[in-house]
């Protein structure tokens, strides 16, 4: 039985996408220094490498994990293997509002893997709240501006962000099924850093096949560095840690509309950091993405 909001599930909540948004622009900032599947196997390793003196426990024989590792190989592979290596394939050939257009499809695709493979229902509520969610995220793309919808492309990356939003519908999904050590999941460096260990093996090889089939090259720098701090530690550490209990709380059918306010974060960081003043369509916008959220989330 999922909780009600409160106060601290909201923040649970929010910060993922706040994080994510710095996650997409970092990314496509460095998208000629390293290449996108190399970039998350490496954000992946840095994280395990910060998460071993705090929860290396759960690697030990006895721990408990290699009896439940089915459940954490399709965990790591969805979630650390899959959605991030796709959104940085993604920004090699689409734009950052293609890609975020993409993305805020991920409420639709949470309701629909619910539906089909989750015996879930949905409810007349939680599809009149995607649409207003979407509105939302639509009307912070085309700027208020309607017309800048026309002339959107769409290119190979935009299919591998559709696929993307499919994994991580598939993962928030699987993070309900506990059948984890009860302790795993008030512990949430041990659950993801077991999620980690599995994903390592999954973004490895799909790094090792891209070294393998393109003329993949790394140009090392304080600049890639910084940002391998980054997505290490924030979109990938924090940002799962959060994810994983929101949605616990109140389910990944109502977490799913949470990840629209990630092109408003967008936007908003780019008033604070590129001096881009905020818009009236903003104030907007975020009326629309909090009320699809409200509407989808009453009892």
């Amino acid at each position: 039985m999922h909780q009600r909001f409160t106060p601290t599930t909201i923040v649970l909540l929010c910060l993922p996408p706040l994080l994510w948004a710095g996650n997409a622009v970092v990314g496509r900032m460095i998208s000629g220094l390293v290449p996108p599947l190399t970039l998350n196997f490496l954000r992946w390793l840095l994280a395990f490498v910060v998460l071993v003196p705090f929860a290396g426990r759960v690697l030990r024989p006895g721990s408990g994990l290699w009896a439940h590792w089915r459940r954490f190989a399709l965990l790591g592979l969805f979630g650390v293997g899959c959605y991030n290596a796709l959104q940085y394939l993604a920004l090699k050939t689409s734009t950052p509002l293609n890609v975020t257009l993409m993305a805020s499809s991920i409420p639709v695709w949470m309701l629909g893997v619910g539906w089909l493979f989750f015996r879930q229902s949905v409810t007349g509520r939680q599809l009149v709240g995607a649409v207003l969610s979407i509105a939302g995220v639509v009307l912070v793309l085309c700027r208020g501006q309607w017309a800048v919808l026309m002339q959107l492309r769409l290119v190979s990356g935009d299919l591998y962000m559709l696929v993307a939003a499919f994994a991580w519908a598939v993962y928030s999904w699987l993070l309900t099924r506990t059948r984890e050590p009860a302790q795993w999941r008030s512990d949430w460096s041990a659950f993801l850093l077991a999620q980690i260990a599995f994903g390592l093996v999954w973004s490895g090889l799909f790094s090792a096949g891209e070294w393998a089939l393109t003329d993949a090259h790394i140009v090392w720098g304080w600049p890639l560095a910084a940002a391998l701090l980054y997505v290490g530690l924030g979109p990938a550490v924090l940002a799962y840690c959060c994810w994983g209990f929101g949605v616990q709380r109140v389910g990944p059918e109502i977490a799913g509309f949470f990840t629209n306010l990630t092109p408003l974060f967008a936007a908003l960081m780019s008033a604070a950091f590129l001096g881009q003043r905020p818009e009236l369509y903003h104030g907007a916008a975020f009326a629309l993405i909090v009320g699809g959220i409200v509407m989808a989330s009453r009892r």
